[in-house]
């Protein structure tokens, strides 16, 4: 079944940009299988929701992009209706799907939809979270960073609409503080350092 599904995801998300094409998938799956199998989830729910929470995903500026979820669950629902999942189990992954978003501030009730939002946020954090957030960034015709005060030094108000390095401040560096269970805040708190490497690095060679 898994297997049926990641290929029809294949499909789906060819042409996606980087920061959230397949690999992006593949990368969330992997964090909720180690998170899950640590938690003691339900990997007939966690899994398949891994794999399918992101198969809508509108742009960042756009006013739908707090719909991205519900219309993935929608699209999740179909997929797993036509490959005869249990219904009781596609109502929970939907649920996960659903509560997983960011931009929705929901806080989930199950411990598997739990599990994918930490694992989708770990994304988001360490090495990768940095090239995913400078893609996107550029994608965006964003400047790296404040030249006037790029390391938040005054009381200036930040903007990560206009400056891709102040959104590590308004957001990703938050992220760690946000994490539901024991084994996603130990790796968020290990990506999260790096990020301040990163951005201690960042000061010297500017």
């Amino acid at each position: 079944m898994l297997d049926k599904v990641e290929r029809k995801v294949i499909k789906l998300l060819d042409g996606r940009d980087s920061a959230h094409d397949f690999q992006h998938i593949k990368r969330v799956y992997k964090n909720a299988e180690v998170i899950g199998r640590r938690e003691g989830a339900d990997m007939k729910i966690l899994l398949p929701a891994a794999l399918l929470h992101d198969l809508v995903v509108y742009p960042k500026g756009s006013a739908k992009t707090s719909k991205s979820a519900d219309d993935s669950a929608d699209m999740a629902e179909k997929l797993l209706k036509s490959y005869r999942y249990p219904q009781d189990k596609i109502d929970k992954i939907s649920y996960c799907i659903r509560t997983h978003s960011y931009s929705k501030r929901l806080v989930p009730a199950t411990l598997e939809a739990k599990i994918l939002q930490d694992a989708d946020r770990l994304d988001a954090l360490g090495a990768i979270g940095i090239a995913r957030t400078f893609s996107v960034g550029g994608s965006e015709r964003r400047s790296f960073y404040n030249p006037d005060d790029p390391f938040w030094k005054s009381s200036r108000e930040l903007d990560d609409r206009e400056w891709t390095l102040d959104h590590f401040r308004t957001k990703l560096l938050k992220l760690k503080d946000s994490m539901h269970t024991k084994t996603a805040r130990e790796m968020a708190q290990e990506r999260a350092r790096f990020m301040e490497l990163f951005i201690k690095q960042l000061q010297k060679e500017l």
